[in-house]
Formats: C-alpha cells, structure tokens, sequence
C-alpha cells in the first residue's frame, strides 16, 4: 500500500510566491518604526508611509504593519500564475478486489505540482487574500464534430469543459469564476480570479462546471484543493484567520498540516460489445465491474453512474488518488489540521478514525464489500474524537467535536486530530443509513486507509482539556498581547473561535426565496429538476445586489447537496419531516445535522422532505451564475438554475438592462 509521508501534500502544491517591487525607502521606513518584540509599545506609522503602503499592498495587509506587528506582511504583487493541461493520462489504480493495479486512461488537469507518481491528480494551489491568479486552461483534449445534443439536459459534449472555483467569494463574470463558459478542444482560455482582500482563509477546491459533461471529468480526477492561506491575526476591532493560530507548536515547530480530497475514480472496463464488464453472484446481481489483464479502464458514459453504480462498481474511494494508503509521521499527542476534501461525485464518506488491534491481518486485498467484515474484527479502539474548526472553508465560533465526519460530495472539512498513542489506526468511510447518503441506499462501512502513529508524547485522560491546553499554549505564542487572554479565555470557555469567524451573523431579512429539488420518475429518462423546471439556460432567478434574504431549501424525491456559488449562507434550523428542528443536536442514528445551527456553509445536504431554512447576503458581485445538486450528474441531467445577480434600482426593484 502507498505510504504518505508527513509533511508531504498529495497532489504537490503550486504555491504562489512573489515578492514586489515596494520601494526600498518604504520597507526601510516601515522596519524603523517597527516596535523591537512583540510585548514593545506601539508606534504610529507616520500619515505618509501609512498611506504609501495602503496603496502598495492593500488595506488589510497595511493594517497589520501599521498597528505595530513585529513581523511585516509578506508584501507581493498580487499576480501568479499557473498553466493546466487538459489531456487523457495513462496510469493506473490499485484494486485491492484483484490485488492488482489497474491501467487506466482518464482525463486530467496536468501542470507544474503534478505528481509523475499519480499524474491524473491535479495540483494544489496555495495562494493569500489579495493576489489575482491567473489560470490558463489548456485545453488538449481530441474534438468532437457534431457533439451539441438535441435536449442541453442530456450528456453531451465530454471533451469540452471550463473551470469553476468553489467556493471562492470572487466575480462570476467575464474570465473569472465564469462556469456558462465553454472551451472546446484545442482552445485554450485563462482564468483570472481577483481575490478580494478581505476574502475568507480556508479549505476549498476547483473543478469542471460545464453543463453536460461536469460528472464525467470530476469522477475522471479533473478536480484540485484550493488553500487560501491567512496571515491576519484577529484585533480588538477585527476578526483574523484561525491559520495565524495554527501556524506554530508551543515548542516553535510549524503546525503539522494533511490535505486529504476524497474522490471517485469510477473507471469501467467494457467488452467487445461495450458493454462494462460484471461479476454477478448467484442470483444474477452485479457485485464488481472487472477489468482483465490488458483491459484498460475508462470514463465515457453517462451509463457508468446511477444510484447503486458505486455499490455495484466495487470501486474504491482513493484519497490524494491512491487507494487505501498509509499515512505516516505522525506522532502520539502532536496536534495536526487535517484538510478534507469531498472531490467525488456521488456517494457519501464518513469520516473515522479508531485504533486498529495489534498484529491485524494487511487489507489490502479485499473486495470493497468484505472491508466492513475487517473492520469490524480489526479496527476495536474507541472512535477517535475530530474537532472541526471550519466547514466549506469558513472557520466556525466554535470547534465542533465530531466522532463521525459525514461528508456530502462538494463539502469541505477543517479538523484538529491528536492521536494518544502509538500504533496503527484505521481510517474509516462509516456505514450510512439510506436516508443520510447521497444515493438514497444504505452504504456499508469501508477502510480508507491507515495511519502509522509512532511513540511521541503519548496523551493520557481526556483529550479535550489536553488539545485545549495546546491551543492556548499556541495563542500565547501568536496572538496579539491586546489579543492573547481574550483568545486564550474564549478557547478555554468550550473551544470558543468567535474572534476568527469571517462573516457576522445575519439577524434581519428584507426578502425570501425557495428552492424546491425533484426527480420525476414517471418518464424515461427521468426529470431532474429545481421548483417543477429542468435546467434551462434562457431562464434565470433575479436577485438584487445588497439584499439580504432567508432562503428555504427542500427535496420531494431522494437527497440532494445543495450548492449555490458566490456568496455562502448561514444555516438557521433544519427541520425533519414532523418539525422538530434538528440543527443542533442531530437525530440518533445521523449526526450530520448537529452543530449546524448559526455555522456558514456553501454546500448543504437536503434529505427528502426536510427543510433547511437559510440565510444569505448578496455581496460585491453582480452578474449570472448557478445553484445546484452536488450530486454531479443530476446537474449535468437539469437539477440546476442559473442566478442573475442585478443591481438595485434605487426603488426597492432591480436593474436587468442598460436604461
């Protein structure tokens, strides 16, 4: 089994870095009025200098020079940029049904961060609030004449593609995070997000979006983490980015971080009719799709998803584009920030972890089916507790202790891990009720993986009081001195965050609206659909810029994620069918729901015949975008609708033209 070492990012990271070109007499001067250490009085930036640097390197950054930190942002030109390769790439996955790796031939993005061990796993790109990345798509993919369907919900056009930013709080317009863009094959087009200077830090990700053919290339791997690192500490005035208090150990070591993206690499093999090649038990249901010595596995139809597809497929959920791998480096009572990325289309992960018998047998040669078995005989320690700081990349007010992690396709989720002692521990995708997964059928439980945890400083009692006990060991170290024991109390006071939340809450409505999910089963193909409409792009939902609307979201048939671009929304309550709010305490036999209430998210869950009631503000941006189901090919199928963002028109309407 492959071995991540600590330390390492799998995909590699593109990270952005630059340095520019302020005038040297600036830095001269901003060094000089600097106070000597942290606990030094602070001194006024002369009018002049202050708003030289404003000019030079933003608001936000000049404010932290300017308020008397001993260390000076990283001063930069706000421009990077990076170069992706569409192309069909040949590698191979393991299979541990067969205990042998498997050729396959995917579409991937391919650029500087590619790792030539894994190459259809796309970078990860590393950038700051402020800069302006530049991404060139290349698109290298063969043409396909004639490719534009008679129905635009049908599958179509899957060599064609464009780039979506999720959850990226940046214009919808023009070359920025422009998803009702198309680029055909030879063509090539870049990208440019003007990241805002006051733009969240946190977990996100970027992926195909073009109507048709999204599901297709995300399952193929076209999909890469997106980390927008933050370097404001929170002041009395302002709130910072929790990565200032996770940048360094009490002992001066920089915090231990793991990107994981979870994707579902659902590559079939077909035989000389093409049709994909099955096992079937006795009674004649599909139990694997096979691939034979020489076959190579592939991604090209619409046939190869569905509601039991995954279950049927016996296909693995890889994490960083390996199949169950082994993490290692990792050290007993050592914190670590676990970043995870939902990178799949279709089937729901729940996220574990528990300490694995001493001596168990390798699994890494088991039917995805008979892993639950393993698991149960194997993986016998307590569940290990995860303490989420953020979700959808958005920091929380307050860590949310988890002993299951579900993860919907599309979501995001930031947490602080500390193994107690040393041994091996199993990483877990655990069972799911139907209700609770993407396909409404049950999932069993699957092993994603293990973790390699070596002696360290073994933790003994209760983790929570020692993982508070680091934490504010941590603020002491980077916090402010006018910042330090109002961090540290908060921490102490039930692992409270509130000083790095990036958005107040929403407490007044001046509008409402509703979403409505559907998939009509009375016809073939079935209907997918938002409020009675299949996807159609000639019509668009006006909203108006500045206001600030409740939104109610529910689903007649199945489960759906829902995901709106642009701006993020902060969940209210979550009503189950009798209306019982179940956003804070969860229901027995599903925790997802629990802790919910008042925490912002881009990208929600919505079981059928629940209601999740919302709220939103319409910042900044104007222009056309979508919501959607995350569950990729009900989008590519019509369950989407595009937004058209206006202006106000001064009069309690909006403007949608030029008079």
């Amino acid at each position: 089994m492959p071995v991540v070492s600590a330390g390492a990012r799998l995909p590699r990271s593109y990270r952005f870095r630059a340095v520019s070109a302020v005038p040297l007499a600036l830095l001269g001067a901003l060094v000089a009025v600097a106070p000597a250490s942290a606990d030094a009085p602070r001194q006024d930036l002369p009018p002049v200098l202050a708003n030289i640097l404003r000019d030079a390197v933003g608001a936000p950054a000049a404010e932290n020079a300017i308020s008397g930190f001993t260390r000076l942002p990283e001063i930069r030109p706000h421009d990077a940029r990076l170069d992706l390769d569409i192309v069909y790439t040949e590698s191979t996955i393991y299979n541990p049904a067969t205990g042998r790796d498997d050729k396959v031939r995917l579409r991937s993005y391919r650029g500087k961060g590619t790792n030539p061990k894994i190459p259809f796993v796309a970078p990860t790109i590393e950038i700051q609030p402020g800069e302006t990345v530049r991404i060139g798509l290349n698109n290298q993919l063969p043409p396909e004449p004639n490719c534009t369907p008679p129905d635009i919900n049908t599958p179509h056009c899957f060599n064609s593609t464009n780039l979506h930013s999720h959850g990226l709080w940046v214009s919808p317009t023009g070359n920025s995070d422009n998803v009702l863009l198309t680029i055909r094959p030879t063509v090539s087009f870049q990208y440019e997000y003007n990241v805002p200077f006051d733009h969240p830090a946190g977990t996100f990700w970027y992926h195909p979006h073009l109507h048709g053919s999204t599901a297709l290339q995300v399952s193929s791997g076209m999909a890469g983490t997106l980390i927008i690192r933050g370097s404001r500490k929170p002041t009395p005035e302002k709130n910072g980015d929790i990565d200032t208090l996770l940048s360094v150990y009490p002992d001066g070591k920089p915090v231990v971080e793991r990107v994981l993206e979870f994707q579902q690499v659902q590559y079939a093999c077909r035989d000389k009719n093409g049709q994909i090649k099955v096992e079937k038990d006795a009674a004649g249901k599909v139990i694997a799709w096979v691939c034979d010595p020489g076959d190579v596995g592939t991604i090209e139809s619409y046939d190869q998803f569905g509601p039991n597809s995954w279950q049927e497929s016996n296909r693995y959920t890889s994490i960083n584009g390996q199949v169950l791998p082994t993490f290692a480096g990792v050290a007993a009572g050592r914190l670590e920030r676990w970043r995870a990325v939902h990178a799949g289309v279709r089937n729901t992960v729940t996220l574990q972890f528990k300490k694995m018998r001493a001596n168990a047998p390798t699994f890494d040669k088991l039917r995805a089916a008979d892993l639950d078995a393993w698991a149960h005989e194997n993986c016998t320690g307590d569940v290990l507790p995860q303490w989420e700081i953020a979700a959808d990349g958005l920091t929380h007010a307050q860590m949310i202790e988890k002993t299951q992690n579900v993860l919907q396709p599309g979501y995001r989720s930031d947490v602080l891990v500390v193994f107690p002692e040393a041994g091996e521990y199993c990483v877990i995708d655990a069972a799911a009720p139907a209700n609770s997964a993407v396909g409404n059928i049950e999932e069993s439980r699957q092993v994603l993986g293990k973790v390699l945890v070596s002696k360290g400083v073994p933790v003994g009692g209760d983790i929570r009081k020692f993982l508070t006990t680091q934490l504010q060991a941590m603020a002491g170290k980077s916090m402010r001195p006018d910042m330090r024991e109002k961090v540290k109390a908060a921490l102490g006071d039930n692992l409270q965050t509130g000083s790095f939340v990036p958005h107040p809450t929403i407490e007044q409505v001046n509008g409402y609206q509703d979403v409505e999910f559907n998939i009509v089963t009375t016809q073939t193909p079935p209907l997918f659909q938002v409020n009675g409409h299949s996807y159609d792009p000639t019509q668009a939902r006006t909203l108006i810029l500045g206001k600030v609307e409740e939104w109610t979201i529910t689903s007649k048939l199945a489960g759906h994620p829902f995901h709106i671009h642009v701006n993020p929304f902060q969940v209210v309550k979550i009503l189950d069918p009798a209306g019982n709010d179940v956003s804070e305490k969860g229901e027995p036999n599903d925790p997802q729901y629990a802790n919910l209430k008042g925490t912002w998210k881009d990208t929600l869950f919505v079981k059928q015949n629940y209601k999740i009631v919302m709220r939103t503000r319409y910042q900044r941006y104007i222009g056309e975008y979508v919501l959607h189901c995350h569950i990729l090919d009900h989008e590519d199928q019509g369950m989407m609708q595009n937004i058209n963002m206006v202006l106000p028109d001064g009069q309690g309407g909006g403007i949608t033209g030029h008079h």
